[in-house]
């Protein structure tokens, strides 16, 4: 009877722990990024019973032998912040404790910035990933993700594509004899037609270089360059160009060649080619740039290469994890790339509290990748993993769980009475 009795303890036991664990599940329903457990049992097994026919034997009760976490996908939830992340697939979000530096994983992808531009999760753990270099040049760098102080260089502009269409029928223009130095911008006599282009120097300072177009005979223009510098007054670069035309309207020829700008006020004097298209000496057909027909002059495109400094103003994250900064500027450049991790035996892992997980030894080690490569999952931004937790499951299992309570305790009961009928007998 005394057997029985405890037998009936280890049940009241193993069952109040697995309501443990349901009740656990069922409080992290919300929880984002949770992932529910699964609770084994295992039979004790006590003696066996010599005299008997067979092998006779006799078990002790029950035991909860484990409990598993689940990493089964949750469904995703739209959010509006660009930092909320979710993996689509395989894989556990790095992040590193700041006093530490130790590593933790979590499927938990609530993400925001810090006041140093670190992006951490709501502990303030900080998000592990790929270091990238002025240039977006992904490293293989493992470190903390920031983007503090990112700014975006000034580039100094070295080309400028200008496709235009000269008009056939104008007049030669009278001979070019503007000589700079002064505030007067040159007379519209020596000139056909005109256009600006902002460049900029090697400080990103962005300056106007207006072209002036003179027509020196048929099918022959010649292109002047006039700007001001940092006193305010009009220089002309020394070098000029020369487009010719066939018949057709094609263009010949545009000699084009380095032109130079001397900007003054201690910034580096500029450099920059002109480019009127695929001209026919080039190979070209002369005609998918500048051309000259018998129409109105018309600008068709201005493309230079240059761009003042940028602050960053937003980031994107793909799918492969890269961070892409938006610049002021309206310039893009990689900034970073998140890390993902995965293990072996995922269920290994030890639970840390905080949608957190430590690597353990019946994990094994971290295999660290890009997403979407090694078999780990792509990385879903403005997306939130939601708890896995099946709540329909978990009443059925919490019904079980409650009647296998109730029945151990209804052995206890019965064995008392037993041994109350054995103690009263004389």
């Amino acid at each position: 009877m005394l057997t029985a009795l405890y037998t009936a303890v280890s049940g009241m036991d193993a069952n109040g722990e697995s309501l443990s664990v349901i009740g656990d599940n069922i409080a992290n329903q919300n929880t984002i990024g949770f992932k529910s457990s699964n609770v084994a049992f295992g039979d004790i097994l006590s003696q066996s019973l010599s005299g008997g026919a067979g092998n006779s034997q006799v078990g002790r009760g029950v035991r909860m032998t484990s409990v598993t976490p689940l990493f089964s996908q949750g469904s995703f939830q739209t959010s509006a912040n660009g930092l909320d992340l979710a993996i689509d697939g395989n894989g556990f979000f790095m992040v590193a404790n700041p006093n530490t530096t130790a590593r933790s994983y979590t499927r938990a992808g609530q993400f925001s910035l810090d006041s140093d531009g670190n992006i951490v999760n709501p502990e303030g753990m900080l998000l592990q990933g790929y270091l990238a270099d002025t240039a977006g040049n992904i490293s293989g760098t493992l470190g903390n993700l920031t983007v503090a102080a990112v700014q975006n260089p000034a580039v100094q502009t070295a080309n400028t594509d200008m496709f235009v269409n000269l008009n056939a029928s104008a007049g030669t223009s009278a001979a070019w004899t503007f000589a700079g130095g002064t505030t007067t911008p040159p007379s519209d006599t020596q000139y056909e037609n005109s256009t600006t282009v902002t460049v900029y120097d090697s400080q990103g300072g962005a300056h106007a270089v207006n072209v002036y177009l003179a027509k020196t005979a048929n099918n022959a223009w010649t292109a002047h360059y006039v700007y001001t510098d940092s006193t305010g007054v009009y220089r002309e670069a020394a070098t000029t160009q020369n487009l010719t035309f066939n018949t057709s309207g094609a263009l010949t020829a545009d000699n084009d060649a380095a032109t130079t700008f001397v900007w003054g006020g201690g910034v580096a004097n500029g450099s920059i080619t002109f480019d009127y298209g695929a001209s026919i000496a080039e190979g070209g057909t002369g005609l998918d740039g500048t051309t000259q027909y018998n129409s109105a002059f018309s600008v068709l495109n201005i493309v230079q290469d240059g761009y003042a400094a940028g602050s960053l103003s937003t980031i994107e994250i793909g799918q492969d994890g890269v961070i892409t900064g938006v610049f002021t500027n309206g310039q893009t450049r990689a900034v970073g790339q998140l890390a993902l991790a995965k293990f072996i035996a995922p269920t290994q892992l030890t639970k840390l509290g905080g949608n957190l997980y430590a690597e353990s030894s019946g994990s094994g080690q971290a295999i660290v990748g890009t997403p979407d490569t090694s078999g780990l999952g792509s990385v879903s931004s403005n997306s939130l993993e939601l708890s896995n937790v099946d709540l329909a499951a978990e009443f059925v299992k919490m019904i079980a769980a409650q009647r296998g309570f109730e029945a151990n305790s209804k052995m206890i009961s019965t064995s008392d009475s037993i041994l109350q009928t054995l103690t009263n007998l004389r």
